[in-house]
């Protein structure tokens, strides 16, 4: 039943559900990385960060995910292997180092941070690398597999994962999934220091 009513909610309304849909996701991947990563230290989430992650995602990556996924559609229809190619090159030459620097110059600002580019200076091209490894990957299943009106839905979904570690970038990395694995084994290293002392 709530499936049939969402699927009907998302036909009828796909802007506003895949919107919604993805800027829920995105900012819910960041209050998943701040309960792990502050929990951990006995500090407690820091919602207003995730406030201001919500806000990025809807009133900007979700908008921007909607029309950019379209976009590419009406230019390249089709699943033919030639136009799914096309679709995810032109997604990560154009649309992810757009979405990349709307995100730290949008969170800079919401932060009101002196220097809004300080983020983008520092931590670019290296979340632009990073998110090499990730999207192509999630945009070729996304182009091959999903109708065109869940398309900004399925993106937030695996936005999701992309959220945390970004997040966790802009709050306390260098946009390297070195940095977050790094910080996951320092995470391990500590968990099983304490396990041994008791």
């Amino acid at each position: 039943m709530a499936g049939a009513l969402l699927r009907g909610g998302v036909r009828r309304f796909p802007w506003l559900c895949n919107v919604l849909l993805y800027g829920g996701l995105f900012a819910a991947g960041d209050a998943a990385q701040q309960l792990w990563r502050r929990r951990r230290r006995g500090q407690p989430p820091d919602w207003a960060q995730t406030r201001r992650v919500a806000v990025v995602a809807l009133a900007f990556h979700g908008n921007f995910s909607y029309v950019w996924l379209r976009a590419l559609e009406r230019a390249l229809p089709g699943r033919r292997p030639a136009a799914v190619l096309g679709k995810v090159l032109c997604d990560q030459l154009l649309g992810a180092p757009v979405a990349v620097l709307a995100f730290y110059t949008g969170m800079s600002i919401l932060q009101k941070k002196e220097d809004i580019f300080s983020d983008c200076k520092k931590k670019f091209w290296n979340t632009y690398k990073t998110g090499l490894m990730y999207w192509p990957f999630v945009q070729l299943s996304n182009f091959i597999l999903v109708p065109v009106y869940l398309r900004t839905a399925y993106t937030g979904l695996c936005g999701f994962v992309w959220a945390s570690f970004i997040c966790f970038s802009q709050q306390c990395g260098d946009g390297t999934a070195k940095s977050a694995f790094m910080w996951l084994q320092r995470e391990k290293v500590n968990a099983d220091e304490e396990s041994s002392e008791k």
